[in-house]
């Protein structure tokens, strides 16, 4: 996936051409682009959404009215799920939050950091941001986790009934470790087969269910609201508990806003509304009519709307179908994981480039490690798919709960809107939200506590590199010498000797203690020298005319301050290039660098319990070396 996705149509010279570009050649260049685009998307974004026909149906299906769902629970879960779509996914998500793009970036973390810019917030406010920002990536996580394996398992799921049925969860495993395995080699070649790939897999939805619908075209009448209400009336617990299965068929809708920086809002949006909403409500109403004829097919709903010849080859490209949700969600874990490392919220990690043409093309060894572990493990335990919808949706419940908020910061203080709109809007949603959340909360015993309990696991381990990394910078404030006081002992600390020296600083007001270790062994300073200190602002991408900042202390020292956004990757070599024009020019070969190297040991007044500060020095013990993540 490419950054670049979103930056607009391209811009062709006439020198690039045989002569002046017409209006309609460029058009046309404009169309092509977005059509590529869309393609694109359809592979990388709506894999997961896209997918969810393998078991919401179902699930929903046999929660609302059991194992031979009657003609009541049918229509009531297929006006869930049709009414769940429209208001959650094509509303709040299509309509109303891509609406709120960070420079173009999407997702929990962007949203948060646009929340968190917002004028006149007080710190407290703030804080409370932040805090929703960790909790929401620690769901995300715990969402990563549970994805591939449900979608996969629903796939495989397609040989119960059949001589191969002992081999569904071997199949399954099978199929998630070569996936995790094959992460290392990046993903650009079979990338391009994703979105032909899903095109093919939502016109096979499309069809197959209008063709269930002809069969029993009554199940259209399921549009009404009505009927999903009726459930409510006549049984108002098995309704509220069905809800926990109606939100499978929104899980992925996270993704279009987090991949919007990526492709951008008009391909994700027109994807959505010509292509895959389409392909889904006819699938849904299709599994709905196809149970209308045949009740007893509901632990089958998916594949009851395909005549039995069809059997296999479907389960052959639904499998083909998860693995590529699966792939798409594994690469946005890896993408959170590098903004969070940015922001300086989890430790510093290996983070390797698979395309030389691509920086959206990411893998985090240590991330892949993690998901592998979990995946398999969850496989292992829940065993099939049914158990594991017991687990799924808490997590993403939870996201949506917190998009609601903060895109209601970002309408009130960002956009001006007059809160008395914000408050019945997005009250309105956030109650929705809500009445999901509390009835996946119903699952927990059941299995919901496998994603609480990885989210929990990430949100402390975040909250602990937070807390303790602030407390950090603050110690080394408090016993670090101050930059003033060194530039007036400089002319008399030491020898000058040639060349620069570039010493990385934590903090841009104080002298590093790598500097100060220098002076005290070899008593030479170098004829330059340079404090650098990298800073991760709060938006996606800084512009290279921001990139370097030089302020010259006098003496030959120089403080530079090095911007990137979150979705960057720190390059100090590089960008100590752009110094020059600043009057500062660094020759690589006459340069060298210093970093220091520290021994952390608890204070006698801990601002973190015991257990968490062991936590905190195991974590900065194992973080990636400031020189390889520095690219030093």
């Amino acid at each position: 996936m490419s950054h670049s996705a979103a930056n607009g149509p391209q811009i062709i010279s006439a020198e690039e051409t045989d002569g002046p570009i017409s209006e309609p050649e460029v058009r046309n260049a404009r169309l092509r682009r977005r059509a590529a685009l869309t393609l694109a998307a359809l592979g990388v974004v709506y894999g997961d959404i896209g997918t969810s026909p393998l078991y919401a149906m179902r699930e929903t299906a046999l929660a609302a009215g059991g194992a031979r769902p009657g003609a009541a629970a049918v229509m009531g879960a297929v006006s869930l799920i049709f009414w769940s779509l429209v208001i959650v996914v094509t509303f709040k998500y299509v309509v109303l939050i891509m609406r709120a793009d960070n420079d173009g970036e999407g997702g929990v973390l962007a949203l948060a950091a646009l929340a968190h810019r917002t004028p006149g917030l007080g710190r407290r406010a703030k804080t409370v941001i932040g805090l929703a920002a960790i909790l929401g990536l620690a769901l995300f996580f715990g969402d990563g986790v549970l994805t591939p394996a449900i979608s996969v398992l629903s796939a495989a799921e397609g040989l119960n009934g059949t001589p191969f049925e002992p081999l569904v969860m071997p199949i399954a495993l099978v199929i998630l470790c070569g996936l995790f395995a094959l992460q290392s080699h990046g993903t650009a070649k079979v990338g391009r087969l994703f979105g032909p790939v899903m095109v093919v897999w939502f016109a096979t939805l499309a069809i197959l269910g209008l063709a269930a619908i002809l069969r029993a075209p009554q199940i259209l009448r399921a549009a009404d609201p009505i009927y999903g209400l009726a459930l409510f009336a006549a049984e108002p617990w098995t309704a509220f508990v069905a809800l926990g299965s109606v939100v499978l068929a929104v899980t992925g809708c996270e993704t279009m806003y987090a991949d919007m920086g990526h492709f951008g809002k008009f391909p994700i949006r027109f994807a959505w509304l010509a292509i895959v909403l389409p392909a889904l409500l006819l699938d849904y109403f299709g599994q709905g009519a196809a149970l209308l004829v045949e009740p007893s097919r509901a632990p089958l709903a998916f594949y009851a709307v395909a005549p039995a010849w069809a059997h296999f080859p479907l389960v052959a490209l639904a499998t083909l179908a998860t693995i590529i949700a699966s792939q798409a969600v594994i690469s946005g874990v890896f993408s959170i994981a590098k903004q969070a490392v940015q922001l300086g919220q989890l430790p510093r990690m290996e983070i390797r480039r698979t395309s030389p043409t691509d920086p959206g093309q990411i893998f985090v060894p240590t991330m892949n490690v993690f998901l592998c572990a979990g995946v398999v493990l969850i496989v292992l335990v829940f065993r099939n798919s049914g158990a594991l919808a017991t687990a799924y949706g808490i997590a993403v419940t939870g996201i949506m709960v917190l998009s609601t908020l903060l895109e209601a910061t970002v309408a009130a203080r960002w956009w001006k809107w007059s809160l008395f709109v914000v408050v019945p809007l997005f009250g309105a949603l956030a109650l929705i939200d809500m009445a999901f959340l509390s009835s996946n909360a119903l699952k927990i015993v059941e299995g919901g506590w496998f994603p609480l309990g990885i989210a929990a696991a990430v949100f402390v381990v975040m909250d602990t590199w937070r807390v303790g990394r602030r407390a950090h910078m603050e110690q080394i404030r408090k016993s670090s010498l101050s930059l003033d006081l060194l530039l007036e002992r400089a002319g008399n600390l030491a020898q000058r000797i040639g060349g620069a020296a570039v010493f990385m600083s934590a903090r841009s007001d104080v002298t590093p203690s790598a500097l100060l270790h220098t002076l005290k062994h070899f008593r030479l300073l170098h004829e330059r020298v340079v404090l650098a200190h990298v800073t991760v602002e709060e938006t996606p991408f800084v512009p290279n005319a921001r990139r370097v900042g030089v302020q010259k202390l006098g003496k030959g020292f120089f403080a530079v301050e090095i911007r990137y956004g979150f979705f960057q990757t720190p390059d100090v070599p590089k960008a100590l290039e752009q110094a020059r024009k600043f009057g500062l020019a660094l020759e690589p070969e006459a340069t060298t660098y210093f970093l220091g190297r520290e021994t952390l040991v608890p204070g006698e007044h801990p601002v973190l319990r015991h257990w968490r500060i062991s936590l905190y020095m195991w974590l900065a013990s194992n973080a990636l070396a400031p020189a390889r993540f520095f690219r030093l």
